[in-house]
C-alpha cells in the first residue's frame, strides 16, 4: 500500500484580491484565538515508491507557484482565475462589508478632528447610538420650538379650539405621511451624510437632489433666523424689556421701534452664534442635552400648571373696559376710582382717558365715559368650563380691538388717539395664516436620518425613533390646545404678547411653579434651536457643494483643515441676516414652510416613484409603505403650501424650477440610480408599446435618419458635414441614429469599437445632433451596413430614412469595394422600404454657423416617390441656416404632356400642401443621341471591360499559385476586403512560385489572351440601353446645370440601380453624369410611402 508524505506549505501573503479597491482583509479565524491557517491539503505532494521520496508534485499547486504570492485556497478557484480582478472571492466581498463604516454625520467628525492629538490616540469607535439617543430625543428637540411658546396659545385663541385641532391634524398627518416615506427611503441603504437631500438626490436624480436640497439648506437656514426672533422677542419682551434701544416716539410708533430692537438684538445674536459655531461645534453638541432639558422640563410645567389650575387657578385679572380688553402694563388699578384715605381719587386709568382727571368734563374718552371698568379671571381654570366659549374662532383684522363677547358694553365710539390703552391685533388673522405660521413646529422630523452613521442599526431605530417621536409632540400639540382652550380666557389667548395680564408670556401664565420656568427655558430651548440650525445648514450646503452638481457652489464645499465648512457657515449667516431684517416671527416661519413643505413633498414623491417602478434595488427594511400614503402626503404638501401663502408657494416653487433647470442646463453627470431615470425607461416603455399599435400617419411622418458615417484608419469621422447636414434637417426632432461598421472580429475589435462610439459621440456633441450612436462590428462592413439598417432602432422608434455618403474617388480606384458597397446599401434601403438621402460634394454643404441670406433651394422633380422631394426643403428651412432661401420646383414634361395644364396642376398641389415655391415646367425636346452621348457610353463600357479583365487576370495568377501553397498545407484565407465579388478571393501574403514546363506553358497562353483582349476593347459597341440611359443623363444635366447652376442646394431623384448585377459600375457613371458640374446635389429616393399630405 503507498502512503503520502505531507509536505509544509508556508502561509501566503494575501493576495491583490483581499485589498481590491480598498477592501481590508477579514480574518475568519475564532475571536481570541491565533490567526487561522490555510488548511493544508494531504494530497499535496506525492510519493508512490514507499519510501517517502518526494516524486511528482500537486498538479493544482506547486511550490515556486506557492512563493509567487497566490493565495493557498485559490486551488478551488482556478476555473474563476482569470476573473478574479473583476469578480473577487466571496472572503474580499465579506470583508469590505464587514470593515465599512459610516462616516459619522452631523459635527461629531468635525469635533474630534478638532484635538490633533485626542484624535491621534483615539481609536475608531463603531456608531453605538441606541433609538432613544440618537433618533428619538433629537427629533424631540428639532420639532419643539419657539411657536409652541410663543404662538400655540394665540392660534388656540384666534382659530378656536376645533380649527386649532383641525391645523394640528393637518401639519402632524403631513409630517406622519413623510416620516413614513423617509423611513422606507432611509432603511433601503445607507444614508450618509446630507440627509433629506442624499435621500432626494439618490432617490429622484442630481436635478430634483440639488432643487430640493438647496430648498431645505434655505428652510434650515431661515429656521435658524427664525429660532434667533423668538429668542430676542422672549427676552425684549418677558425677560428685559429696559434692554431696548428702541422706543416708541408716539402712541402709534410701536411697531416700527420693536421692529428695529429685533433687527439690532437679532444681527448681535446671530453674529455672536456664528462665532460659536466657528469657534467650536463640540460646544453646540455638549449643550444640546441641557437645551432638550430646557424643552421638556417647560413643557412639563404646562401639564403641572394645567392639573393645578383645576382646584387652584392662578391668579392673573385681566382688566376689562365694557367688553374690551385693556393694556394692563399701563397702569396699577383696574377701577375708575378708588378709595384713599376715605377720599375717592381717580386712578391712573382715568388720567390716561381723562386728560384733566374729571369723570364728567366732556374731555374724557366717549367709550370710557358710557362703560364700567371690571375685571375678571385670566386663568379661570380647567374646572371652569371656559372651553365652551374657546371652541369657535375668533378672526380679526389688523388694529382691531380684543372683544369678549359676553360682557356688557355700551356700543359707542372712542377716541382713535387711545388705541394704544387697548390690546389689539398686530396682523390680519385668517385660518391659512395661522397654517403657515404653526407648520414650522412640526418640522425637524429628519434629525433621526441627518444622525444615521452615529447610529448602531439605523434601518431599526429611524423608523421607530421619527414615528415616535411625531407621535409624542403630535399628542403634545393636541393636549395642549385642549388644555389652553379648558384653562385660559379667550381674550388672554388672543393676547399674543400678554399685555393683558402685564406682559407675561401667556403660557406662562398656566405654567407651575412660575411663569418663569417657560421664560427662562423657552429662551434657552430658541437659542438652542438657532445654534443646531447654524451648525447643520452649512454642513447640508457643504454636502450639496461637494457632489458638484451646481458648479458655482464648489467654493462652499472647502472649510478648514478639520473640514468644518467656513464659507457654507458665512453664506448661511448672511442669508439668515436677511430673515433677521424682516424682523418679525410671524413673517419669517411662512417662509420656512413653504421650503420644509417643498423638501418634504419630493420625500413623498421619492417613495411613491420608488414604489410603483418597483425597481430591483427597492427592499426597504421598514415595510408599513404604500405609494398611495406617499402621494397622499405629498398632496397634503402641496396643499399646505398654498394654503398658507399660495404667492410664497409659487416663489418657491420657482426658485427649484430655476435650479433644477439650471443643473439640467450644465448636465449633471451623475448617475446615482435615481428614480427619474427608472421613470423615464417606463414612460419610454409605455411610449414604444404605443408606437408598435401602427405605423404614423402621413400627417406625422417625418425622417427618423439613421446616418451612415465612414472612419479613416484612425477612427476620425471622414465626413463630420453629414452630421451637420443631419442636425440641418432635423433641428433636434425625431429620432436620428448614427452608425458606423467596423470591420473585424467582435472579440477582437471591442476596444476599437468602445473608441469610435466615443468618437462618434464627440462629434455627435460638437455638431448638437440629438441623437443616439451605434457601431457594429463585422467581417465584411457591408454586412455590417446591412445588420444596421435591418437592426437600429426599437419597436415603433426605427429610422425610415438612411443618410449615406457618396464614394469619392471610386473611378481613380482599382479596388472596386467603395462603389459595391454603396450599391448594395441602396439595394438594402429599397429591399426595407426605407427612404434615401445622398449628400454629394457633402464638404460643400454650410456648417451650423453659416447662413444664407439669399439664394434658391431647387427641387427637381422627375418622378413622384411619395413626397420627400417636397417635404425636405420644407424641414431644411425651418433651420436657420436656409431659412432665408427660397424654394423653386422643377418638373420635366416630355413632348406629349400639356406644360401649362402641368404647371397650374403644380402650383394647386403646393398650394394644398401649405409649401410656398416657385414652380416651373421643363420641356425636354425628343432629340437624337448626340455623338457626346455614344463617345461617353462607349468610354464607360471600355473602361469597365478593361478593370474587368485586368481583376480576372490578377486573380487567375493569385488563384494558380494558391494551388501551389495547399499541396503542404489547406489554409483558407479570408479576404482582407469586405466588397469583394466571392469569399473564395484571397490575396496571399506572400507567393511562392515552383515553375513547371506547364506553368511555363501557363503563362506564356495568359500573355498572348492579353494581347486579344486589348484588341477585344478597342473593337467594343456600347450597349444600346447603357446609350439610352446615358441619353438620359446628359440631357437632364444640361437641363438641371442650365437653370440651377447657381442654386444652393439642388435636390434630385435618384435613379434605382439596375436589377442586373453587371452593370453596377455603369450605374455610378450615370450618377456623376447626372450630378456633374453642380455644387450640392442631394439625391433622393423615396420609401415606397406617401410623406406629404393635402389633408388637414
Amino acid at each position: 500500500m503507498p502512503h503520502f508524505t505531507v509536505v509544509p506549505v508556508e502561509d501566503q501573503h494575501r493576495t491583490d484580491y483581499d485589498n481590491l479597491e480598498g477592501l481590508s482583509w477579514v480574518d475568519y479565524s475564532e475571536p481570541g484565538g491565533p490567526p487561522q491557517q490555510p488548511p493544508r491539503d494531504a494530497y499535496d505532494s506525492l510519493s508512490s515508491d514507499g519510501h517517502g521520496n518526494h516524486k511528482e508534485s500537486s498538479p493544482f499547486l506547486n511550490n515556486s507557484e506557492a512563493g509567487k504570492g497566490g493565495d493557498y485556497y485559490d486551488r478551488n478557484l482556478a476555473l474563476f482565475e482569470e476573473e478574479l480582478d473583476i469578480r473577487p472571492k466571496v472572503s474580499s466581498l465579506l470583508g469590505k462589508l464587514v470593515s465599512y463604516t459610516n462616516l459619522t454625520q452631523g459635527a461629531k467628525e468635525h469635533e474630534e478632528a478638532e484635538n490633533v492629538e485626542g484624535s491621534r490616540r483615539k481609536v475608531s469607535k463603531s456608531p453605538s447610538m441606541g433609538t432613544l439617543m440618537g433618533v428619538y430625543l433629537p427629533c424631540m428637540q428639532n420639532i419643539f420650538g419657539v411657536i409652541l411658546f410663543l404662538r400655540l396659545t394665540w392660534m388656540v385663541g384666534t382659530a378656536g379650539v376645533m380649527q386649532s385641532l383641525l391645523i394640528v391634524l393637518i401639519c402632524c398627518c403631513c409630517t406622519m405621511l413623510t416620516a413614513i416615506s423617509m423611513s422606507a427611503i432611509a432603511t433601503n441603504g445607507v444614508v450618509p451624510a446630507g440627509g433629506s437631500y442624499f435621500m432626494i438626490s439618490r432617490s429622484l436624480g442630481p436635478e430634483f437632489g440639488g432643487a430640493v436640497g438647496l430648498c431645505f439648506y434655505l428652510g434650515t437656514t431661515f429656521a435658524g433666523a427664525m429660532y434667533i426672533l423668538g429668542a430676542i422677542e422672549i427676552l425684549l419682551t418677558y425677560i428685559a424689556p429696559g434692554a431696548a434701544i428702541f422706543h416708541p416716539t408716539g402712541a402709534h410708533d410701536t411697531s416700527n421701534a420693536t421692529l428695529n430692537n429685533m433687527r439690532v438684538y437679532g444681527t448681535l445674536f446671530l453674529t455672536f452664534m456664528a462665532v460659536v459655531v466657528f469657534v467650536g461645534v463640540k460646544y453646540v453638541n455638549k449643550f444640546a442635552s441641557l437645551f432638550l432639558a430646557c424643552v421638556i422640563i417647560s413643557i412639563l410645567s404646562i401639564y403641572a400648571g394645567a392639573i393645578k389650575s383645576i382646584f387652584d387657578p392662578p391668579v392673573f385679572p385681566v382688566c376689562m373696559l365694557g367688553n374690551r380688553t385693556l393694556s394692563r402694563d399701563l397702569f396699577d388699578i383696574c377701577a375708575k376710582t378708588t378709595v384713599v384715605d376715605n377720599v375717592t381719587v381717580t386712578t391712573s386709568l382715568t388720567e390716561l382717558f381723562c386728560p384733566d382727571n374729571n369723570l364728567t368734563s366732556g374731555l374724557c374718552d366717549e367709550y370710557f365715559h358710557f362703560n364700567n371698568v371690571t375685571e375678571i379671571a385670566g386663568i379661570p381654570g380647567a374646572a371652569s368650563g371656559i372651553l365652551k366659549d374657546n371652541v369657535w374662532s375668533n378672526y380679526l383684522e389688523k388694529g382691531e380691538i380684543l372683544e369678549k363677547a359676553d360682557q356688557p358694553s355700551v356700543d359707542v365710539p372712542g377716541h382713535k388717539n387711545n388705541l394704544h390703552l387697548y390690546v389689539y391685533t398686530d396682523i390680519a388673522t385668517t385660518f391659512m395664516v395661522l397654517v403657515g405660521i404653526f407648520f414650522p413646529s412640526v418640522t425637524g422630523i429628519m434629525a433621526g436620518s441627518n444622525r444615521s452613521g452615529d447610529l448602531k442599526d439605523a434601518q431599526k431605530s429611524i423608523p421607530i425613533g421619527t414615528i415616535l417621536a411625531i407621535l409624542t409632540t403630535s399628542l403634545v400639540y393636541f393636549s395642549c390646545v385642549l388644555l389652553f382652550g379648558a384653562c385660559i380666557e379667550g381674550v388672554v389667548l388672543r393676547d399674543k404678547y400678554g399685555d393683558a395680564v402685564n406682559k407675561n408670556l401667556v403660557v406662562g401664565t398656566l405654567s407651575w411653579p412660575s411663569p418663569w420656568v417657560i421664560v427662562v427655558g423657552s429662551f434657552f430651548s430658541t437659542c438652542g434651536a438657532g445654534l443646531q440650525s447654524l451648525t447643520g445648514a452649512p454642513r447640508l450646503l457643504q454636502a450639496i457643494a461637494k457632489d458638484n452638481i451646481i458648479p458655482f457652489l464648489w467654493v462652499f464645499g472647502h472649510g478648514k483643515a478639520n473640514g468644518e465648512p467656513t464659507w457654507a457657515l458665512l453664506l448661511t449667516a448672511l442669508i439668515a441676516e436677511l430673515g433677521i431684517l424682516i424682523a418679525s416671527l410671524d413673517m419669517v416661519a411662512p417662509i420656512l414652510s413653504m421650503f420644509f413643505l417643498m423638501c418634504y413633498l419630493f420625500v413623498n414623491l421619492a417613495c411613491a416613484v420608488q414604489t410603483l417602478l418597483r425597481t430591483p434595488n427597492w427592499r426597504p427594511r421598514f415595510k408599513y409603505y404604500h405609494w398611495a400614503l406617499s402621494f397622499l402626503g405629498m398632496s397634503i404638501c402641496l396643499a399646505l403650501m398654498f394654503i398658507s401663502s399660495w404667492y410664497y408657494a409659487l416663489a418657491a416653487m420657482l426658485i427649484a424650477g430655476m435650479i433644477y433647470k439650471y443643473i439640467e442646463y450644465q448636465g449633471a453627470e451623475k448617475e446615482w440610480g435615481d428614480g427619474i431615470r427608472g421613470l423615464s425607461l417606463s414612460a419610454a416603455r409605455y411610449a414604444l408599446l404605443r408606437l408598435e399599435e401602427g405605423p404614423p400617419h402621413t400627417k406625422n411622418w417625418r425622417p427618423q435618419l439613421l446616418v451612415l458615417l465612414k472612419l479613416d484608419e484612425d477612427l476620425h469621422v471622414k465626413y463630420p458635414r453629414l452630421l451637420t447636414f443631419a442636425s440641418q434637417l432635423k433641428a433636434g426632432k425625431g429620432l436620428t441614429i448614427i452608425g458606423t461598421a467596423i470591420q473585424g472580429n467582435f472579440l477582437e475589435s471591442y476596444g476599437e469599437a468602445q473608441a469610435a462610439e466615443q468618437t462618434i459621440k464627440n462629434m455627435i456633441e460638437i455638431e448638437k445632433v440629438k441623437g443616439f450612436c451605434q457601431v457594429v462590428v463585422a467581417s465584411k462592413v457591408r454586412d455590417g451596413i446591412s445588420h444596421l439598417i435591418q437592426s437600429c432602432g426599437l419597436g415603433g422608434m426605427k429610422h425610415n430614412t438612411v443618410v449615406l455618403g457618396w464614394p469619392y474617388g471610386w473611378r481613380q480606384s482599382e479596388d472596386p469595394r467603395a462603389w459595391k458597397t454603396f450599391i448594395d446599401t441602396v439595394r438594402c434601403t429599397t429591399a426595407a422600404h426605407l427612404a434615401l438621402l445622398v449628400p454629394k460634394t457633402v464638404s460643400l454643404y454650410p456648417s451650423n454657423h453659416e447662413r444664407y441670406n439669399e439664394g434658391n433651394i431647387d427641387v427637381w422633380w422627375i418622378v413622384h416617390d411619395g413626397g420627400m422631394l417636397m417635404l425636405l426643403p420644407f424641414l431644411l428651412k425651418q433651420h436657420k441656416v436656409w431659412r432665408k432661401c427660397k424654394m423653386r420646383i422643377f418638373t420635366v414634361a416630355q413632348m406629349d404632356d400639356n406644360s401649362i395644364q402641368m404647371k397650374k396642376d403644380l402650383a394647386t398641389f403646393l398650394y394644398h400642401l401649405r409649401i410656398e415655391a416657385e414652380v416651373e415646367v421643363v420641356e425636354m425636346q425628343n432629340s437624337d443621341i448626340s455623338a457626346y452621348t455614344y463617345e461617353r457610353t462607349l468610354m464607360m463600357e471600355q473602361r469597365s471591360q478593361m478593370l474587368r479583365q485586368m481583376r480576372l487576370t490578377k486573380t487567375e495568377r493569385e488563384r494558380e499559385a494558391q494551388l501551389v501553397k495547399d499541396r503542404h498545407s489547406i489554409v483558407r484565407l479570408e479576404s482582407l476586403y469586405s466588397d469583394e465579388e466571392d469569399e473564395g478571393e484571397a490575396v496571399p501574403e506572400k507567393i511562392q512560385m515552383t515553375w513547371t514546363k506547364d506553368k511555363y506553358n501557363s503563362e506564356k497562353r495568359n500573355r498572348n489572351s492579353a494581347a486579344e483582349n486589348f484588341r477585344e476593347l478597342i473593337s467594343i459597341k456600347p450597349n444600346q440601353s447603357n446609350v439610352r440611359r446615358m441619353h438620359t443623363a446628359v440631357k437632364l444635366n444640361e437641363v438641371i446645370v442650365n437653370r440651377s447652376h447657381d442654386a444652393r442646394l439642388v435636390l434630385l431623384n435618384m435613379p434605382g440601380p439596375p436589377k442586373n448585377t453587371d452593370g453596377d459600375e455603369n450605374y455610378m457613371e450615370f450618377l456623376e453624369v447626372l450630378t456633374e458640374g453642380l455644387e450640392r446635389v442631394l439625391l433622393v429616393r423615396g420609401g415606397g410611402r406617401e410623406v406629404i399630405t393635402i389633408y388637414s
